[in-house]
């Protein structure tokens, strides 16, 4: 099947290009100008320089697809929400749209487990309303996610909304590799007591679970909840970190409620400021870690066959294997 990939030069984009190879797949990527993506290259996948948030850049590289996996988004940066609802919201227009112009036969959109909102007690599923909490990622993803449900109900986009948990593995520097470095060096502190429940997933189930949307006709119109229902708590989660890396655990606990009102403080001087950087502690990052998240995944097991392959444990070994391996061969250059 000829596929496209936006946003395939990331953490999921890589793992995601690999087993469609493995698979027989033809590959094509939207790749940024300047995105450094010289591994796709060697790997023999096509390259189509361009950007989401400009439609006419779209058309060269969805001509001919037959699948469109839209994984493009903007995550992790100190941008104002304009920034966020380009990309995550109207850039997500522009490929649903480019895909219904060309007849692509599926897309799946990379949607998140942040749109339903934070710390919903019971584990959420898919009919939940979504009531996202109130920052530039959640909120636009959110909104993104509302708009390809749309876009299938008016107009017969054949799209699957996939909401996936936190993933991690080798090679993430957004959540696994911060973490490490931060119990490398004795700076970790657990949010509040630590017991709560972290919606974590290894990257490789995400994939499976981005292949059974393309591959089930019934996913078409559905969105689905893809993670680990067998979660980890924050405690467990730095606990396996630092032993894997050789790294002291986290003992120091920190209340929830003040590490909160310094995230607030944090970005106030943030905007004040006119900082382009991301402040070193933010509202949501306090929320991330520090309150308890479950998602259900009965109806992707039920209906796409899905079922988490590896164990949270055993994905921060894979990921602690490779973070290391990276360190040492960092140390010799």
């Amino acid at each position: 099947m000829n596929i496209l990939i936006t946003g395939g030069a990331g953490l999921l984009g890589r793992h995601l290009v690999a087993a469609l190879i493995e698979r027989g797949d033809r590959v094509r990527v939207l790749a940024l100008p300047g995105e450094d993506v010289w591994w796709l290259e060697e790997r023999g996948v096509a390259v189509h320089r361009g950007d989401i948030c400009d439609p006419a850049t779209l058309a060269a590289p969805m001509r001919g697809a037959e699948g469109v996996f839209h994984l493009a988004g903007m995550i992790g940066q100190w941008r104002p929400m304009r920034d966020y609802v380009a990309v995550n919201v109207t850039g997500t227009e522009h490929v649903c749209r480019a895909a219904l112009a060309e007849g692509v036969r599926r897309i799946v959109h990379v949607s998140s487990w942040t749109v339903y909102g934070m710390d919903r007690g019971a584990p959420c599923r898919e009919d939940n309303a979504l009531v996202p909490f109130p920052e530039p990622y959640a909120v636009s993803k959110a909104d993104g996610d509302r708009l390809v449900q749309r876009l299938v109900a008016d107009e017969g986009l054949p799209a699957a909304i996939i909401r996936p948990g936190t993933f991690f593995g080798p090679g993430d520097r957004l959540h696994f590799g911060r973490i490490a470095d931060r119990l490398r060096t004795g700076r970790g502190i657990i949010v509040g007591r630590g017991d709560n429940a972290l919606p974590l997933v290894y990257v490789t189930d995400v994939v499976q679970g981005l292949l059974l949307g393309l591959d089930h006709e019934e996913a078409v119109g559905e969105a689905f909840n893809i993670t680990n229902d067998s979660p980890v708590t924050q405690q467990q989660f730095f606990d396996a970190i630092a032993l894997e890396i050789g790294a002291s655990p986290a003992r120091v606990h920190v209340p929830y409620l003040p590490l909160y009102a310094a995230g607030a403080a944090a970005e106030r001087i943030a905007s004040m400021t006119h900082s382009t950087r991301q402040p070193p502690l933010t509202r949501l990052g306090v929320k991330l870690f520090g309150t308890s998240n479950r998602h259900a995944i009965e109806k992707a097991r039920a209906r796409l066959g899905y079922s988490p392959r590896v164990t949270l444990r055993e994905g921060v070994r894979l990921a602690a294997t490779q973070y290391l391996k990276a360190e040492a061969v960092g140390a010799t250059q």
